[in-house]
């Protein structure tokens, strides 16, 4: 019979109970061999869709952009019933979150050899921000060697990401990691951009097929894009899963939906999406395949003076300008009369140099307050307290086992309360997470000035040697829970664990 044409009586349609479903159901694997495969690997999946035979439309990736752009603009009518439901659950989630916290997660171990196809496989990998890119750099490099390791030609790669993406021999669709640093305005502004790059996107997966599509992080993009690829029979694994756990927990069911694999980097949340049948295996936190060949710092002693403080204000220019003030103002109103403190600004890299620059001179202290960018661990490594936001770089802490006080202003009151309502967890910086307590002093504000019980804080980091030797034996446990190396290594054989099962 020719391709395409069906036999006679054949509608097209499907029984309701063999109609492709677009979430996944807890406990179901692929049938027959890829069901063996699937369980030897260690984690649960669902069959991938066979491709397309025929090419698709010229229209349907525009159809696809639309269906995405009218879900975002009635995302916010669904709220009005969301909210009042998640307000009137909201205790039990917490003490569900509690129970999740305490969970020892099984780390994705892969059993046997990989069997891939003789032909290159074609992945397509996206990021959307500078953190993201550096775990997409690191997955590209794994995912080539488990193919060498398998006998299998080296995979081609498309995606979107920036230049340090293109230099790995990633063919670029598009670069939103250079939209990543702008603020909300910033975000409306480049509206365009994103609705032309995920139609790009859209063509590609609806004409040359990948094999499969891997997101990096950043759900507000992916998602999107990743319900195309559903739509156009491309299989999903997303790499470090969404802080749903965290805000807004409604939005998981989507999720769930929409990615066949959802790989987690923390320990806490395999159990918390099991709750909510979100295939998931838990590779564990890419940060450390980089810190574990780095030394952490010696423990220190109770009766050692606090002779450095490094200041972490964030990576992103609204976030600099929100708290480097406030936590200056906090620590010279802390200090006191110690003119011997070293304070030192501290950023990852030099792409906020000027920023941080320009307020330390309106704040007149750039004689008092140095600026490093770039050595991140040895500036960690010589000081005695950090002062730092919320954000990946206390894992960064937490390895060096460094006493440290959290904080972030909130932009607007309005914000303040939100988190204050809708947060679902007792703490908001991970290590305190990781630990099941508060290890670091944790305060989210919204006036510019600190309040005294934060100055308090810092205070007791600065002159109570006791404290900060105490806090650093703390940080033994969350260091435990935060798994071994090897992370990036596991998701690329899952990803390529979830080709071969399909």
């Amino acid at each position: 019979m020719p391709r395409g044409r069906r036999p006679p009586g054949d509608t097209g349609r499907r029984p309701r109970s063999q109609a492709p479903h677009a979430g996944p159901r807890a406990g179901e694997t692929p049938p027959g061999r890829s069901r063996t495969i699937a369980r030897a690997r260690g984690y649960r999946t669902r069959a991938v869709e066979s491709k397309p035979l025929v090419p698709s439309p010229l229209w349907r990736p525009l159809a696809l952009v639309a269906r995405e752009l009218a879900r975002a603009l009635l995302g916010p009518v669904a709220l009005a019933w969301r909210v009042p439901a998640f307000l009137f659950a909201s205790r039990a989630a917490r003490a569900e979150f509690l129970e999740d916290l305490a969970a020892e997660p099984n780390i994705f171990q892969p059993v046997g050899e990989l069997s891939l196809p003789d032909k290159p496989l074609c992945i397509l990998i996206s990021c959307a921000e500078a953190s993201g890119e550096i775990h997409a750099l690191n997955l590209v490099t794994a995912l080539r060697q488990a193919a060498r390791e398998a006998g299998a030609p080296e995979p081609e790669f498309l995606g979107l990401g920036g230049p340090a993406l293109a230099a790995q021999g990633v063919e670029i669709l598009g670069d939103p990691v250079s939209r990543s640093t702008m603020g909300f305005a910033g975000v409306i502004g480049a509206l365009p951009f994103f609705v032309g790059l995920v139609l790009k996107v859209a063509r590609r997966m609806c004409g040359r097929c990948p094999d499969i599509f891997v997101p990096v992080d950043s759900p507000a993009l992916h998602l999107p894009l990743a319900r195309i690829a559903r739509s156009c029979s491309v299989p999903v694994v997303h790499f470090v899963t969404p802080q749903y756990w965290g805000w807004a927990p409604w939005r998981v069911g989507a999720y769930g939906q929409t990615v066949n694999l959802a790989l987690s980097i923390l320990p806490f949340e395999p159990a918390w999406f099991a709750r909510r049948a979100v295939t998931v295996a838990h590779v564990g936190h890419p940060l450390l395949d980089e810190l574990g060949e780095q030394p952490g710092r010696q423990q220190p002693r109770a009766d050692e003076l606090c002779q450095r403080v490094v200041v972490l204000p964030g990576s992103r220019a609204g976030t600099i300008r929100r708290n480097l003030p406030s936590m200056l103002s906090a620590l010279e109103l802390a200090r006191g009369q110690d003119q011997e403190l070293e304070v030192v600004v501290v950023q990852r890299d030099a792409g906020q140099r000027e920023l941080v620059e320009s307020i330390l001179q309106d704040l007149q202290a750039t004689g008092r307050v140095g600026l490093v960018c770039g050595g991140l661990e040895e500036e960690l490594g010589t000081a005695q307290l950090a002062l730092s936001v919320s954000g990946t770089v206390l894992l960064d802490l937490l390895h060096q086992r460094l006493p440290a006080v959290v904080v972030y202003r909130a932009e607007t009151r309005r914000q303040l309360w939100l988190a204050r309502h809708f947060l679902t967890t007792p703490w908001f910086s991970s290590v305190n997470l990781l630990a099941g307590r508060e290890v670091y002093p944790e305060f989210f504000f919204q006036e510019p000035a600190p309040s005294p019980e934060l100055l308090a804080a810092v205070a007791r980091g600065l002159g109570d040697g006791a404290w900060r030797a105490e806090c650093s034996r703390a940080l033994e446990e969350p260091a435990r829970r935060l798994g071994p190396p090897g992370a990036t290594r596991r998701a690329a054989l899952a990803i390529l664990g979830l080709v071969q099962a399909g």
